[in-house]
């Protein structure tokens, strides 16, 4: 079966690998085109157009960068129409890939949308249009389900995908030998994998080097980016960088320091404390707060509908505000408590294999048995 896949950040580039992996496992003939990154070009196929050309966030940067926006959507919808795959495959990205989900149902290619857009955030008749132009939702947090059901809209619960990916880890005992990391206590600071988070972030998180001098701190590193640019920001404090051993780094870490996104979640199920920061542009954050109507933007307190790690959000993403809930989470009663709201989490999230469920579903919806096909 040919299967095309648009990923539009490293999250989804994540997801996505993994999803590939698991058809491959059912699908021996399987063949892939994709928007994505590195960990789905591991997987083999085509990368048409890497995730670091279109990751933007905010209302106004994407104002910002319409035109190239627009640019890589045409070239998405080209890219489709000629190679007609057996089913395109969308993972999160909402604000691009409805429109190619639209594109391809007109086109009469099965749409499959794997890891749901956050519609329950904010502008919920959405879910209107997702009815229209795609074929199967898969959910991977478990309040979607009852959500999408008071729309009318059935979709498939899969269980989360980073469970699997976690559920693989096997740390790394030379970690801090490669890295040269003393014995030292270590922070993890996971400034995000776009340039507008790790130019708004990576400076607040960085002033933690000089309030907490008896630890060692250690950056983790988008793929997408070098030394040289991280290097910038970091000047002269003692700070490491670590690329692509995010899951290491946090395993041997005491507390992080982490952007709104899906690593608050691995952090948690890590079981590693955290405080979870985020920074937009004044406008973009106006616009949020008018149109968001949602009490939390971590996914870990999304998912337990009650405050288990700190957000700060804006102007309380400061050096002051991050060290005053940081501090407490190294050692003590407030470290405990987040590790046993953790245990919760876990139980709440349930088992790994979300990767496998879905594809069997696909492979289901498409009329193929996926104990024979290969």
């Amino acid at each position: 079966m040919r299967y095309y896949l648009v990923a539009g950040e490293a999250s989804g580039d994540l997801h996505g690998a993994n999803l590939m992996r698991a058809l491959k496992e059912h699908d021996s003939n399987a063949e892939f085109r994709y928007f994505g990154g590195d960990k789905m070009k591991a997987e083999g196929g085509e990368l048409v157009k890497h995730y670091a050309d279109m990751a933007y966030m905010g209302f106004v940067e994407v104002v910002l960068n319409i035109r190239t926006i627009l640019r890589n959507m045409k070239t998405c919808k080209n890219d489709i129409l000629e190679h007609r795959p057996d089913a395109l495959i969308l993972i999160d990205f909402p604000g691009f890939n409805l429109k190619i989900a639209e594109f391809a149902k007109a086109q009469g290619i099965r749409v499959f949308y794997y890891i749901s857009p956050k519609v329950w955030a904010w502008n919920q008749k959405r879910v209107l249009k997702i009815k229209k132009v795609v074929d199967r939702l898969f959910c991977i947090l478990p309040f979607e389900v009852a959500f999408y059901k008071s729309w009318g809209m059935d979709v498939d619960y899969v269980g989360n995908p980073l469970l699997d990916e976690i559920a693989r880890f096997k740390p790394d005992t030379t970690f801090k030998e490669q890295h040269q990391l003393s014995d030292q206590r270590i922070i993890a600071l996971l400034p995000g994998s776009r340039v507008q988070e790790i130019e708004r972030l990576l400076p607040v998180m960085l002033t933690l080097t000089e309030q907490l001098p008896g630890y060692q701190f250690v950056v983790a590193a988008a793929p997408a980016f070098t030394a040289d640019y991280y290097q910038q920001f970091i000047g002269k404090k003692k700070v490491k960088l670590v690329f692509n051993q995010t899951y290491d780094l946090l395993h041997h870490s005491r507390a992080a320091v982490v952007a709104s996104g899906t690593a608050n979640l691995e952090t948690a199920l890590l079981k590693i404390p955290q405080v979870v920061v985020y920074k937009g542009s004044p406008i973009s954050i106006g616009i949020a707060r008018m149109v968001i109507k949602i009490r939390f933007i971590s996914l870990v307190n999304l998912i337990m509908d009650r405050k288990v790690v700190e957000e700060l959000i804006q102007e309380e993403c400061n050096p002051t505000k991050v060290f005053q809930h940081l501090e407490p989470l190294l050692d003590g009663q407030q470290r405990l408590q987040q590790l046993a709201d953790y245990d919760a989490l876990a139980a709440v999230m349930g088992k790994p294999g979300a990767s496998g469920r879905t594809a069997s579903l696909i492979l289901e919806d498409l009329g193929v048995d996926a104990h024979q096909i290969s």
